[in-house]
């Protein structure tokens, strides 16, 4: 049986071995890259970083796993070690086929943060923080702002409050109401009038 410090004298690692090595071993003779810089493609995940097809199904991996902008998708598949022209031409494809749909996203993320009684400014901030691109978000956010769904938010985050904070000193109140809405990106002016008419 052979030792552990054997086995490592009859096959070197590292640097060494690597310019030891035959060109076959070390790629087949393909002139992509030096090997050091692909191993440490590999500790991220990625064999080969102009594997188009791997960037692909790595790309529906992730959308299988929940939906996402073109931006974080472009982030994640960028971070795994993918050449950025690769992860274009992916994203592209996708977009196409209608698999990303960066509007329909980013108005069902508006629509999400309806629903947790956040505004304008706090439905920017998320859509920022999921990767859609600034001058859509802000497009659909005023498009939302316009519609009346962040005063209804923060009419709605009023009422809650009123009730939550019954009896007690009416500045008190007002504040608390204040610092909720500031948290979830209501403009003043709107806070302003709900916190006139319900405290």
């Amino acid at each position: 049986m052979i030792s552990a410090e054997e086995f490592l004298r009859a096959h070197p690692v590292g640097p060494e071995a690597d310019a030891a090595a035959p060109a076959e071993s070390r790629g087949g003779g393909r002139a992509r890259l030096p090997m050091r810089s692909r191993s440490s493609w590999s500790v991220r995940g990625v064999d080969d970083p102009m594997d188009v097809d791997a960037c692909r199904e790595a790309a529906l991996r992730l959308l299988d796993a929940a939906p996402r902008s073109s931006g974080t998708l472009r982030e994640r598949l960028t971070d795994r070690g993918y050449d950025a022209d690769v992860v274009e031409a992916v994203i592209l494809r996708l977009a196409q086929v209608r698999l990303i749909d960066d509007e329909a996203y980013a108005r069902s993320a508006v629509r999400y943060c309806a629903a947790r009684l956040m505004g304008g400014r706090g439905a920017a901030a998320e859509l920022a923080r999921r990767g859609v691109d600034r001058g859509m978000a802000q497009r659909i956010v005023t498009q939302a702002e316009s519609e009346g769904v962040f005063e209804e938010a923060a009419w709605e985050l009023g009422r809650r409050y009123a009730a939550k904070t019954e009896g007690m000193d009416p500045e008190r109140r007002r504040r608390r109401f204040w610092a909720a809405g500031g948290r979830k990106g209501h403009a003043p002016d709107v806070l302003r009038r709900v916190a006139q008419e319900l405290f």
